[in-house]
């Protein structure tokens, strides 16, 4: 096990207060170097000066973001001056600059050129295929000009050999037994009343209606399994996201309607949920549905195996890299019909037990304190390259 001798300054950016997945793995391993006696600030763009739903003993430095344009390449460029700026403002001080996404990793890139920071690292969570050649330079920029690029599975590890001849080390996702487990809380019970919460089963999927989250074919597996259950309950949350996927919502709401899915009864539509109420929310659930078509990890996934559910998941990477066949069920997320069947196999109670029992044995694999000692190894790789260099 590696151990960091001194105490290192750190700065962690993210492009968002909200909670999606890089978001929250930003937080819990900013707070997991925290507690292993490291400085610790976290860098973000936000709307508004409420700063994080998340509970934080780790400093943190707003950046204002202000309204921005609909249309997408104005808006990422818009945000990444405005880190650019906020930045510029604040006297940066440390010995690791480390960026999460795309839009903080250009800022950093430009800071860099002006000898404002040394040097950056950037975690590389999944590649976009984006369409607009603008957002595509954004992308190879975060990841070329970077000093070093992690990435949290091995599927995008390949991808980055592939894609840019960047051997890019590996460091971990975890999830927090802390928040997440099986013990009731006491707000199970309000958010059932709260969201009308009364179906047998519930399915639960988290990350909102977006394609890459596979919501569509969600929505119709679940109109298959609603015509031999019709008490069941479909249950989306989140939703927080920087890109507009309006058109996808739309065809989204015209399925659900042309499928005869009532929302409010059927399918349960919560938004963004606070981060208290989210392990109560996992409890509330039978059956964890996650046939997401790409994903740089799905910390989701963790949490409700750590919350007690049974998981239904895509057989592909990087599910396949951490869960058999004996851990969950995985699906073809390409086939409604063949997600359908799972949804309705692993209501067969053994077979929930068994996969809930098996897939608890990952869980120790993955904590956030490896997570971070990881990164302590490939900070301290870095800053004794560039010690190395200045000799």
């Amino acid at each position: 096990m590696f151990i960091l001798q001194y105490s290192l300054k750190i700065a962690l950016f993210t492009y968002s207060t909200k909670p999606r997945g890089s978001v929250i793995h930003t937080l819990e391993l900013a707070e997991a170097l925290h507690q292993l006696g490291h400085h610790v600030c976290v860098y973000a763009l936000s709307k508004d000066d409420r700063g994080f739903d998340y509970p934080l003993s780790c400093d943190t430095h707003l950046i204002p973001a202000r309204s921005a344009p609909t249309e997408m390449d104005a808006l990422i460029q818009q945000r990444i001056q405005e880190f650019i700026d906020g930045l510029n403002q604040t006297d940066l001080d440390y010995d690791c600059y480390h960026a999460q996404d795309c839009l903080s990793a250009n800022a950093l890139a430009m800071l860099v050129h002006r000898q404002k920071i040394p040097h950056f690292v950037r975690t590389v969570h999944h590649i976009e295929d984006y369409p607009s050649p603008y957002l595509r330079d954004c992308q190879d920029r975060s990841i070329r000009v970077a000093d070093r690029c992690f990435c949290v599975s091995d599927r995008w590890q390949i991808e980055l050999w592939q894609q840019y001849q960047i051997h890019a080390p590996r460091v971990i996702n975890g999830v927090n037994l802390e928040r997440f487990s099986t013990n009731p809380n006491g707000l199970e019970s309000e958010l059932k009343t709260r969201w009308n919460l009364t179906g047998g089963p519930i399915y639960l999927t988290i990350g909102g209606i977006e394609p890459r989250k596979n919501s569509i074919r969600i929505l119709q597996a679940f109109a298959e399994v609603l015509a031999q259950v019709p008490d069941a309950q479909l249950v989306i949350a989140g939703g927080a996201t920087l890109f507009d996927y309006q058109s996808y919502r739309d065809r989204f709401f015209a399925t659900a309607d042309d499928l005869g899915i009532e929302i409010g009864r059927s399918l349960i539509l919560p938004g963004v949920i606070a981060d208290v109420e989210l392990p109560a929310l996992y409890r509330c659930a039978d059956v964890f549905l996650f046939p997401s078509v790409k994903e740089g990890w799905g910390l989701v996934v963790l949490e409700a195996i750590a919350s007690g559910l049974p998981v239904i998941t895509a057989n592909q990477p990087p599910f396949t890299e951490f869960l058999t066949d004996q851990q969950a069920l995985l699906v073809n997320p390409e086939a409604s019909t063949e997600i359908a069947a799972a949804m309705q196999a692993v209501l067969e109670p053994d077979r929930a037990m068994s996969l809930t029992q098996q897939s608890r044995s990952i869980l120790s694999r993955y904590t956030w304190k490896t997570a971070a000692q990881l990164h302590l190894q490939h900070y301290q790789s870095l800053l004794n390259s560039h010690a190395g260099n200045s000799l």
